[in-house]
């Protein structure tokens, strides 16, 4: 038994490491800290979220079996610093800590966006986790892993998508419990279609609250045209 077991062992040891990916595309980072680099970004299909505001729905399903070698190889074609895993929610799948891991070891600036859903913990501490707290608007608020917020470091980003002026005090009062500006960068942005940024941008100011108002530069340059 041992010998059959052992056996399995090392055949699935010798099975190459892959993730489902939508995309990889060259584009301008189009928010938080990197916003305005040059940066691949490397799309993963699959998310067990669904927010109502949600412009990536194109990557809950579908997708692409690829070795991360192969990841790595076409990452290295655009010759750029800036990495940006994203989704879909890449922590659903597992093995993109592993990715995350040698993208960093390339020497790679490395950010992930994530739900906020799942466990940050694993991620390599080199990578720039920009988490997305999920606002009431958002339909999915009752996802959020709170305990995600003690794990964030100087290196990390929140990020609030905003929706009306409730989904507003509401994340005010999460940024004033977690007192998160203490933490890492805080980003404010306006929900494409719902709230007009200079609303949002005039709460901020009024509130002298401490985080950074952005609106989505690739939304103002490509209106989300896919890999983009």
């Amino acid at each position: 038994m041992n010998a059959v077991a052992d056996a399995a062992a090392a055949s699935a040891a010798a099975q190459p490491e892959r993730l489902k990916l939508t995309e990889i595309f060259l584009s301008l980072q189009g928010e938080a800290r990197d916003a305005g680099w040059p940066t691949v970004f490397v799309r993963l299909t699959g998310c067990p979220l669904r927010c109502q505001y949600c412009d990536t729905t194109y990557a809950f399903h579908g997708g692409q079996w690829w070795e991360i070698d192969a990841i790595l190889q076409e990452v290295a074609r655009y010759g750029v610093r800036h990495v940006c895993v994203t989704g879909g929610e890449p922590l659903a799948q597992k093995r993109v800590l592993a990715l995350l891991e040698r993208l960093c070891d390339e020497g790679y600036l490395v950010s992930l966006e994530t739900s906020g859903a799942l466990d940050i913990a694993g991620v390599d501490p080199r990578v720039s986790r920009v988490v997305d707290v999920k606002t009431p608007d958002s339909g999915e608020a009752h996802r959020n892993l709170w305990s995600n917020l003690a794990r964030l470091t100087a290196r990390d980003q929140v990020k609030f998508v905003i929706c009306s002026r409730a989904d507003y005090d509401w994340a005010k009062g999460v940024l004033a419990e977690h007192r998160l500006h203490e933490r890492c960068d805080v980003l404010f942005s306006p929900s494409a279609g719902q709230l007009a940024p200079r609303e949002l941008a005039d709460w901020i100011v009024a509130d002298r609250l401490p985080v950074r108002f952005q609106v989505q530069l690739h939304k103002l340059l490509w209106n989300d045209e896919p890999g983009r």
